[in-house]
């Protein structure tokens, strides 16, 4: 099945992942993104990758992103954090939001599973990094159909 940018938007309701990355970012100053691909072939570690880096998530200033990247026609999700962010989270940390995002993605609720995870990534994060009142939102909170 290829997946086409209207199909995509048809899978992701962007509105809601939008809302649930601002509602996130108001609990912690991390930064969150979500990049959301059509069907390719190859490795979606490597296509992860360079759209961290192609959304400009390895110039915030603490080093603070996390990408959630979904290729819904293969079920398949990468969720990167960027060094700012490893320092201070163990791999429990990263099994629990995968943990979130398989349950509903299983299902084909992919904005379901994004909600979750982001939500997840958003209560987690505010442990080890609050939100400051003068925190400065450095990427998009928008959904990005990019791939």
């Amino acid at each position: 099945m290829v997946m086409t940018r209207k199909k995509l938007l048809r899978v992701i309701d962007r509105e809601k992942v939008k809302a649930a990355i601002e509602k996130a970012e108001h609990q912690t100053s991390r930064e969150i993104c979500v990049s959301v691909a059509p069907l390719f072939w190859g490795s979606i570690e490597k296509a992860a990758d360079k759209a961290f880096v192609r959304m400009g998530m390895t110039h915030t200033k603490e080093r603070n992103g996390v990408l959630f990247f979904v290729v819904p026609s293969r079920r398949k999700f990468v969720v990167l954090g960027d060094q700012g962010i490893h320092d201070r989270v163990g791999q429990e940390f990263w099994d629990r939001v995968a943990a979130v995002l398989s349950e509903r993605f299983r299902e084909g609720d992919f904005t379901g599973g994004l909600v979750r995870g982001i939500e997840e990534v958003g209560k987690q994060l505010s442990v080890h990094f609050p939100y400051a009142k003068d925190d400065i939102d450095e990427l998009p909170d928008d959904v990005d159909f990019g791939g």
